[in-house]
């Protein structure tokens, strides 16, 4: 007898066939059931609006209002009401309407013609539900009467001009009677008209906001904290119309970094930030101002932050502030994300930051030659250039030596090994430096110096450098002048410009020798002049003054020599010199 039955391939393929028709079937009934549960919601929820509206219609028509609003009424601005064992959150809103047909507010003796009514239904704990709003208006049985009242206008634009629908206004006044106190939105044309409004001296208080944008209000004049606001909270006055405008637009982000000239972070640097606009003057209010510390990572994030021009401060005790990228103001557009650095360097008082700009554009000067003298000091500095400095080698903090080197024996200082009978090998003996990571492909050198710039005459030529640059942080070859393997940089400051430029990663090579076994070279400071992504633009720092008054003279190719002055008198100081563009 033959038996036949189903391979395990079929037996998968019609258990996947049947759990994707079961799928499908039970997709659709959740449709079906959810589109029919709905449906049945919204019905309840118009039978909700209905009855509200019949409600209102049979008010008096002076009581049809908002309970602390204008009109001034008996309706709740929000309420709860439950119907067919579903809570409905429900939203009034109730205006006077100006008709044009008998004259607008400003002219008009009697402007609240009719009252327009929005009524707004929605169910908190219902699943995909839409709200539901009908408008209707009601009008007076007879004629409207003439008024002492006044009308009130309120215009909400973005930062550029343009008017912005739905903004949510809230308005407050205690000083009438009943008090006011209701919340309305703007129109299509971004503004929202309360019309037959009670008179009152700087008492309607209007506060302006809107999901993901910035918000903007009145203040009351002569509060503590702000005594004599820009923008006082709001008269009306009889008869006549007031308008007030606010501005508002979408909030952005700024990231703020503080680190080193090499991108390191620098972590728990305490700054704050102001932006320009004010909401008080005598004295000066700024809508936003702060002060907080960067993290453990030297982070710091703003959300929720106004289209503004901000400006920063640098208030660690332990820093001095090298510069910031960008140059400041930093300004900030609607819903964008901003970054903002500071670049600092261990605290070396007395210190002047020296700022150069072009007086036209403002736009920050690379490459200019800042000389900054007083009596018998004088030191030159090239803005947007920085140095990086190596002084202590001890603890094996460096690549690699030769068995005659000695950077370990004593803190800060790189010598030939003595023997046992202190002597120095006359042989040639070499340390290679760690990698200093610019954090840049982009970067530029420009040039190698040492300390101390003479060595004992026994010795004779006795220090020497190869450099050497590369974006892979591996292949290390070491050269001189001219790039030549053979060749060596030998005077205490040298020049290595366009040699080793688009290059991230850079060692030297320190050469020691000496013609006398009884002397030794030393070297204690190494200083490299850098340009990268985190050496500020434009910006050179000065430390280790004295305090007193200094010279300062700025050249940079193609503007006119510029001359100035500054007192250093604090720890920390800072200096703008503009440069004019040669003719």
């Amino acid at each position: 007898m033959n038996r036949s039955g189903f391979t395990l391939v079929e037996l998968v393929i019609a258990v996947g066939l049947a759990a994707i028709i079961f799928t499908g079937a039970y997709a659709a009934y959740s449709s079906i059931l959810d589109t029919v549960v709905n449906s049945e919601l919204r019905t309840e929820a118009a039978n909700v609006i209905n009855r509200q509206i019949e409600i209102m219609r049979n008010l008096p028509y002076e009581d049809i209002g908002i309970v602390g609003g204008t009109p001034s009424g008996v309706i709740p601005e929000e309420q709860m009401i439950l119907s067919g064992r579903i809570n409905f959150l429900i939203n009034t809103y109730i205006r006077n309407v100006d008709d044009i047909f008998d004259g607008t507010s400003a002219s008009d003796t009697a402007p609240a013609d009719y009252k327009l009514i929005e009524v707004l239904t929605s169910c908190p704990s219902c699943k995909h539900f839409v709200p539901l709003a009908f408008t209707t208006t009601i009008a007076p049985k007879n004629l409207e009467s003439a008024t002492n009242n006044g009308s009130l206008f309120v215009n909400v634009f973005n930062g550029n001009g343009e008017p912005i629908q739905g903004a949510s206004i809230h308005v407050v006044n205690q000083s009438v009677s009943p008090p006011i106190n209701f919340t309305d939105t703007t129109n299509n044309i971004g503004q929202l008209r309360i019309i037959d409004t009670p008179t009152s001296t700087q008492s309607y208080h209007i506060t302006v906001t809107k999901q993901i944008y910035s918000s903007d209000q009145t203040y009351p004049p002569g509060a503590a904290q702000n005594p004599n606001p820009v923008k006082p909270d709001a008269t009306v006055v009889a008869k006549t119309l007031t308008t007030i405008s606010f501005a508002i637009d979408k909030v952005s982000q700024i990231n703020v970094k503080t680190s080193n000239n090499l991108c390191a972070p620098a972590p728990n640097q305490k700054f704050s930030i102001a932006g320009s606009k004010l909401i008080g003057t005598n004295p000066n209010i700024f809508k936003f101002s702060t002060s907080s510390v960067t993290d453990s990572n030297g982070l710091f994030n703003f959300s929720n932050i106004e289209w503004d021009a901000y400006n920063f401060s640098l208030l660690s005790t332990s820093s001095d502030l090298l510069g910031t990228i960008p140059s400041l103001p930093l300004i900030v557009n609607p819903n964008t994300v901003s970054d903002f650095q500071f670049v600092v360097t261990p605290a070396a008082p007395d210190s002047l930051l020296v700022y150069i700009k072009d007086v036209v554009s403002s736009t920050p000067i690379n490459g200019a030659s800042v000389t900054l003298s007083s009596g018998g000091y004088s030191k030159i500095l090239t803005s947007g250039h920085a140095f990086t400095n190596d002084s202590d080698w001890s603890g094996g903090n460096y690549s690699s030596e030769s068995s005659g080197m000695d950077a370990d024996s004593t803190s800060g200082e790189i010598s030939l090994l003595a023997s046992a009978s202190s002597t120095y090998p006359t042989s040639t003996e070499w340390l290679i430096s760690n990698t200093i990571d610019t954090n840049s492909t982009g970067a530029s050198f420009y040039s190698i110096s040492w300390l101390p710039t003479t060595q004992p005459s026994e010795t004779g030529n006795s220090v020497k450098f190869q450099i050497a640059a590369n974006n892979d942080g591996t292949t290390w070859n070491f050269t001189g002048p001219g790039n030549d393997s053979n060749a060596y940089y030998t005077s205490s400051t040298s020049d290595i410009s366009g040699l080793y430029n688009d290059n991230r990663y850079f060692r030297y090579k320190i050469f020691l020798s000496t013609a006398d076994q009884n002397y030794t070279p030393t070297v204690t400071s190494v200083k490299i002049e850098f340009k990268s992504v985190c050496v500020p633009p434009g910006e050179v720092l000065f430390n280790n003054l004295q305090s007193g008054a200094y010279n300062i003279s700025v050249s940079a190719s193609g503007y006119d020599l510029a001359t100035s002055t500054a007192s250093v008198t604090s720890n920390y100081q800072q200096k703008n010199i503009l440069l004019l563009p040669s003719e």
